[in-house]
């Protein structure tokens, strides 16, 4: 894992010192050690920061060149396949001179050029300029590990692993995309090509893009997709059939994920997902490390006899970590380092538990990716059980009631999902996860002259096309909520320790499984859910393991927001005296309400992100 950034400009740059001060503003994603290239004419300049992880020698140091001097790369990630590809491109002639999977990429692009990208199993994004035809290619992963910003002005391009190393440059412009904030406040993330700040961009999961320098033209383009539903592909293999498939699937991923030159160990939840993973890593290691993370005092959000009653099973090396005590002061590091706010207070729990299993290994193996493959989230039974029992509700009064629901109070347990009935079910997708509604949000941004409401028509045109609810849901998660959510806390969090997290779950062949072969009926039905992974967990996990337990990875935040030092700190934050975005009246009435018993700890901690994020990186209202 890495940090990578550069430049394409279609006029030698004479200031180069932006590059050094964006790619060492990433110093965390790489401590290891750090290169700088520039071309010839001066066009093109690449960073890179190195978290070493295969081939620990100084044969591995990036930028990396071609035994040519034609080809030039910086790779943030890893290419899990890359011995395969190593000695197909081997016996094609090709020779190494290190044992890096960056070295591999580079010959493979060689070899195959863009088209190199149907070949790679791995998380990546990386950057390859081409000498010869004067043109950089980007890429990112298919399901979107690894980030990859860029910002384009008429004279070139420039990314970055993170928007913080763009920022490095002051000259950049810093104000807000008005749309990205409308999502953000609406959806609780951002969703790509959008970016919080105006002029840069994020490419988007399995997209490529070529910039080319002798004519400034830029070709963007989607490179894999997900395939046809199961229920389009015919008659579906037997449950038993589908299992064998699963299992050998997933052991090769765990297999694959679990190679590297540092120390690795397991992070164990106790849940399916990564009980799993660890169950498959104890097939394939001599030896597996896992470990799970305890909150003193908060008894509910302890998951450490789960784990215990695995890690005791698959016979792991397993260590419990303590988070200790939480103050607000990790609240404006993690605002810094998110890069973008996101309404996501797990975010605090991730980082601390990177923080901990950073101290015993350098890579963790984790268990993401299963709830939006599988069908494992809540609220696909809810949408499930609408489905069946609203439907022979007339329109009528279902537009009734949800018009109803909006004079409930924010927060109102319930609100969100009966507003959700305004969506007809047999083709839309309604958002019961909303942060703020349309009219919550012109409260909010009341004195902005502005705004104007846009998250709705975004994400109208983001919900997939298919007559299934579940397979429009669990494919939306996929592509939005996981991708822009999900797994940009898991990069941030990790990273800031320098610690590289992968996910056996979301290797390419297994999303391409549970999305072409696996029938609706067995991930998630109004009364289940994961209902194959659960039939490989009957396999592979004790008996007494709870399959129906459903944690999450959370904190006690309403408990904190009661009184002391974190309701006293959201309070200085959002009613402060200096300029804020959104007006007072209405998040006063949000605390208020949330003394009362309303829910609203998330979206004050949305609030509260999106006004310390502004102020790290002095952003003008």
């Amino acid at each position: 894992m890495c940090g990578i950034v550069g430049i394409a400009s279609l006029a030698p740059i004479r200031d180069r010192d932006w590059l050094v001060e964006g790619r060492d503003a990433m110093r965390h994603r790489g401590p290891d050690d750090c290169g700088e290239w520039w071309s010839s004419d001066g066009c093109v300049g690449l960073g890179h920061r190195r978290l070493a992880i295969i081939d620990l020698s100084a044969a591995g140091h990036q930028p990396m060149t071609d035994a040519g001097g034609d080809v030039h790369i910086v790779l943030n990630g890893e290419i899990y396949n890359f011995p395969e590809l190593r000695r197909e491109l081997g016996a094609k002639g090709y020779s190494f001179r290190s044992q890096s999977d960056t070295e591999v990429l580079l010959a493979a692009y060689r070899e195959w050029g863009t088209q190199c990208l149907a070949r790679l199993n791995g998380m990546f994004a990386f950057a390859i300029y081409d000498r010869r035809s004067r043109e950089l290619f980007l890429a990112r992963d298919r399901a979107g590990e690894k980030p990859l910003f860029y910002a384009q002005s008429v004279s070139g391009l420039r990314f970055a692993s993170e928007l913080k190393a763009l920022l490095a440059d002051p000259a950049l412009p810093r104000h807000i995309e008005p749309q990205a904030l409308d999502c953000y406040l609406s959806m609780g993330f951002i969703p790509g090509p959008h970016c919080i700040v105006r002029g840069v961009k994020k490419l988007p999961p399995a997209h490529a893009l070529v910039f080319n320098l002798a004519s400034g033209e830029t070709r963007l383009w989607r490179y894999w997709q997900l395939p046809k539903p199961a229920s389009a592909m015919g008659s579906p293999a037997s449950e038993a059939a589908l299992l064998d498939e699963l299992d050998a699937l997933l052991e090769d991923s765990v297999r694959r994920q679990l190679v590297a030159d540092v120390p690795v160990g397991v992070l164990l939840s106790g849940g399916v997902d990564s009980s799993l993973v660890t169950a498959m890593a104890v097939r394939t290691a001599a030896q597996v490390k896992t470990f799970t993370v305890r909150f003193p005092g908060h008894g509910k959000y302890d998951e450490t006899e789960h784990a215990r009653l695995i890690a005791r099973h698959c016979g792991t090396e397993h260590q419990e970590l303590d988070a200790g005590e939480v103050t607000v002061a990790v609240l404006p590091l993690l605002a810094r380092q998110f890069d973008e706010p996101m309404a996501d207070s797990s975010m605090i729990p991730t980082y601390l538990l990177s923080r901990l299993v950073r101290q015993h290994c350098t890579v963790a193996v984790g268990g993401d990716g299963g709830d939006e493959l599988f069908g494992g989230y809540y609220h696909y039974n809810r949408l499930l059980w609408m489905r069946q029992k609203l439907g022979p509700i007339p329109r009528a009064l279902q537009l009734a009631l949800a018009k109803a629901a909006k004079t409930l109070p924010v927060g109102f347990r319930g609100r969100n999902w009966l507003q959700g009935l305004e969506v007809d079910l047999r083709e839309g997708l309604p958002l019961v996860a909303t942060c703020f509604d349309q009219d919550s949000r012109r409260r909010l941004m009341a004195g902005q002259r502005s705004w104007t409401p846009a998250a709705e028509s975004i994400r109208e045109q983001r919900i997939p096309r298919t007559p299934e609810l579940l397979e429009r849901a669990t494919r939306m998660d996929f592509e939005n909520y996981m991708a822009e959510d999900i797994l940009v806390k898991v990069d941030r969090a990790s990273m800031l320790n320098s610690l590289e997290v992968r996910a056996p779950l979301l290797d390419y062949r297994i999303i391409e499984f549970a999305f072409g072969k696996v029938p609706l009926n067995l991930k998630a039905t109004a009364s289940s859910r994961k209902v194959l992974l659960k039939g490989l967990a009957a396999r592979l996990l004790p008996p007494e393991f709870d399959q129906h337990r459903k944690q999450g990875f959370s904190i006690p935040l309403a408990s904190w927001l009661r009184s002391g030092s974190w309701l006293r700190f959201f309070r200085d934050v959002l009613l402060g005296s200096d300029g804020k975005l959104f007006d007072r009246a209405t998040v006063r009435k949000l605390l208020d309400g949330q003394a009362k018993g309303l829910h609203n700890s998330e979206r004050l901690f949305a609030l509260l992100l999106f006004e310390l994020w502004r102020q790290e990186y002095r952003i003008p209202v």
